[in-house]
């Protein structure tokens, strides 16, 4: 299995950058699978039944969201509806939306997607450890699926890095997101488990983690500044991750960082 999954799309710059660039991404690199985490694509807060439309129209399989996922009122009136849109899986019983979701290709192979919300600095939700590895338990690379991936949507680089240690073996990838800046740790783990701490996003990087820079430095010099934030809208870098796996063992046999367009260095497979 080949496949991509992009970080935090921050607001219009991000979305225009994954307009752009999927269709010719999936054709360049033969992708059989697109995920991008979408909790940010509404003007830096949220998204919406357009543009999650205007995602696939464009080649996007599955979109993942986070703490901002009911940002956007509407969410709540489709996401029952909408399998392609995952929210965390440890949201309380009875939250709308599904955290986990199984697709099958056209050829009958399935790709498992998974998103927990990690605990450390971030809102209350139950326990993302056990609550992955609840979901994972019935499941059997191969036969349940044969790629796998799970997003952890977390503050802390350790819990980050805790989960990807804690699934190692069990699924192809175990990638983060939400801080909005790409780590350099991209690798195999030791059973097996392609991991990268935070994929970053895709949005202007002439910013303050996609925000206009001036009043998050306004908000720092002064605490009681309370300027509206908005997200900038330079010329965007889609940032990710592709990995190459095996369908047998669900497996992960290639990771590289994906870093298209905007102002940080490029990075494709050779």
């Amino acid at each position: 299995m080949r496949f991509l999954y992009c970080g935090d799309v921050m607001g219009r710059s991000g979305r225009k950058v994954i307009l752009d660039h999927i269709p010719q991404l999936r054709e360049k690199l033969n992708l059989d699978f697109v995920i991008v985490n979408g909790e940010n694509a509404a003007h830096g807060f949220g998204i919406t039944r357009k543009i999650c439309n205007s995602f696939y129209d464009v080649g996007v399989d599955v979109i993942t969201l986070g703490n901002h996922s009911w940002d956007q009122r509407e969410v709540m009136n489709f996401i029952d509806e909408e399998p392609r849109l995952l929210r965390p899986i440890n949201y309380p019983a009875g939250t709308p939306g599904k955290g986990i979701n199984t697709y099958e290709l056209k050829d009958g192979r399935r790709f498992l997607v998974a998103q927990v919300m990690g605990g450390l600095f971030m809102p209350p939700a139950d326990d993302a450890f056990s609550a992955i590895k609840n979901a994972l338990a019935p499941l059997k690379a191969g036969k349940d699926f044969h790629a796998a991936l799970v997003d952890i949507h977390a503050e802390a680089t350790s819990e980050k890095m805790a989960l990807g240690h804690y699934l190692d073996g069990q699924v192809t990838l175990v990638a983060g997101t939400h801080s909005h800046v790409p780590t350099a740790d991209a690798q195999i783990l030791p059973n097996g488990t392609a991991y990268q701490t935070d994929l970053g996003m895709c949005g202007d990087y002439d910013s303050v983690i996609g925000m206009v820079k001036e009043v998050p430095i306004a908000r720092f010099v002064d605490p009681d500044n309370k300027g509206r934030l908005e997200p900038a809208n330079g010329p965007a870098t889609l940032c990710g991750v592709y990995v190459e796996s095996d369908d047998e063992t669900g497996l992960a046999q290639k990771i590289v960082p994906i870093r298209v367009g905007g102002r940080l260095s490029p990075s494709l497979p050779v």
